[in-house]
C-alpha cells in the first residue's frame, strides 16, 4: 500500500526530490542568463574600441590602431544599404572639410561578396577616405552592431566618445558637434561620454 502511494504521487520519486531538481534547473538557467548578459552588452561611448585589422580596397592590411591619436570616425555600412548610400556623400564632404586635421574616416563594409563590389561603389561616389572590407562579418559581430549604418566617434585617447545609430547628414553642423569639439578642445574624461541607450 505504501508503494502504491509513492507511485501515484511522484512516479517513483518523492515530492521533495522533484522540487529539488526543479530548483536546481531554475538556478542553472538563471546563472546562464546572467553570465550571458555581459557578453551581449553593446559597444558604447566611454569604452575602448576593439582593435582589428582588415584589408583595404588596395588589398593592404590596415588596423584601427594605426589611426590612434586622431579623432576616428568608424562607420559600418554595406553597398546594399540605401541609408548608407545616402549618408556616404556627406561623409566625403566631412572628410574633405577636415583635411589636414588629425581626423580619419574608417568605413568598414560588411558586404559578403568580393571586394570588387565595394571598389565599384567607392568609385561611383568618389570616396577617398579609408574603406576596409569585413567580408566574414567578424568585426561587425565584435562591435555588436544592430544594423547599418552605425558609427562610432573615437577620441584621441582611443576611447569611444559617441555612438550613432542610423544615417546622419554629416555636412550639417549639428551632426558633427562631438567631432569638432574633440578637434578643438581635445578628449574628455572617459566618464564624460554618454552611452547611447536602446529605445
Amino acid at each position: 500500500m505504501a508503494d502504491n502511494n509513492v507511485t501515484e504521487e511522484g512516479g517513483g520519486l518523492p515530492k521533495i526530490a522533484v522540487v529539488g531538481i526543479v530548483a536546481v534547473v531554475v538556478i542553472v538557467v538563471a546563472i546562464i542568463i546572467l553570465s550571458g548578459r555581459k557578453k551581449y552588452e553593446p559597444v558604447n561611448a566611454g569604452l575602448a574600441p576593439i582593435d582589428f585589422t582588415l584589408p583595404g580596397l588596395d588589398g593592404r592590411q590596415v588596423s584601427l590602431k594605426d589611426f590612434r591619436g586622431k579623432v576616428i570616425f568608424l562607420n559600418f555600412w554595406a553597398t546594399t544599404c540605401k541609408p548608407c548610400e545616402e549618408e556616404m556623400p556627406s561623409m566625403q564632404k566631412l572628410y574633405d572639410a577636415l583635411k589636414g586635421r588629425p581626423f580619419e574616416i574608417v568605413a568598414v563594409s560588411i558586404d559578403t561578396g568580393d571586394i570588387s563590389v565595394v571598389r565599384e561603389f567607392a568609385k561611383k561616389y568618389g570616396l577617398t577616405f579609408t574603406i576596409l572590407h569585413d567580408r566574414s562579418g567578424a568585426i561587425k559581430e565584435a562591435y555588436k552592431t544592430t544594423g547599418v549604418p552605425e558609427t562610432f566617434i573615437i577620441d584621441q585617447n582611443f576611447v569611444i566618445a559617441e555612438k550613432v545609430w542610423g544615417a546622419r547628414d554629416w555636412s550639417q553642423r549639428s551632426s558633427v558637434d562631438m567631432i569638432l569639439g574633440l578637434l578643438q578642445y581635445g578628449p574628455k574624461p572617459r566618464d564624460a561620454y554618454k552611452p547611447l541607450k536602446a529605445v
